[in-house]
């Protein structure tokens, strides 16, 4: 009983000088670890896959059937063109998605017209040609499952991704 009481009080001497040892504050960078604690305060890193998802967007959606560009994606398309114009070292490829209505063959060929809808937007708003790729997704990529409008909403697609 006496040698557990003893090491109770070793053991709140030991953690109580080191308390008190002058390390940083709480929060405080230290040299060590300045570099990880900075880089997650401050955010994506600018021009990255992250930056573009969090400070852009990186998905505009599509009516049923439809590869027509909404007013609502021109408006994320119109922030991704500015966005592209002040990182003109990064390339991207749009993925064209739909529900999981329609055969595989219909399904593809709707996704790829919405990736060039997307894509042409985008060189019409002078981003250069040979920095965009489009693919084809089909209803092989879902975003949302579920048998319902809202779930066919979220996958009717397109998502620009930093290559």
């Amino acid at each position: 009983m006496y040698s557990m009481r003893m090491i109770g009080i070793a053991a709140a001497l030991a953690l109580l000088t080191a308390c008190a040892g002058g390390g940083p504050p709480p929060g405080a960078a230290t040299s060590a670890g300045a570099g990880a604690g900075a880089a997650t305060m401050a955010g994506p890193v600018p021009g990255s896959e992250e930056d573009l998802v969090q400070n852009v967007g990186d998905r505009v959606f599509f009516d049923f059937n439809q590869a027509t560009l909404r007013p609502d994606a021109q408006t994320t398309l119109d922030r991704q063109a500015a966005w592209l114009a002040r990182y003109p070292q990064v390339r991207v490829q749009v993925a064209g998605n739909c529900d999981d209505r329609g055969t595989e063959e219909y399904n593809l060929a709707l996704g790829s017209r919405r990736a060039n809808a997307t894509r042409d937007y985008l060189v019409a708003k002078g981003v250069d040609p040979s920095r965009i790729t489009t693919i084809s997704y089909g209803k092989d990529r879902p975003v949302a499952l579920g048998d319902n409008e809202e779930a066919w909403a979220q996958n009717r697609n397109t998502i620009t991704s930093v290559l």
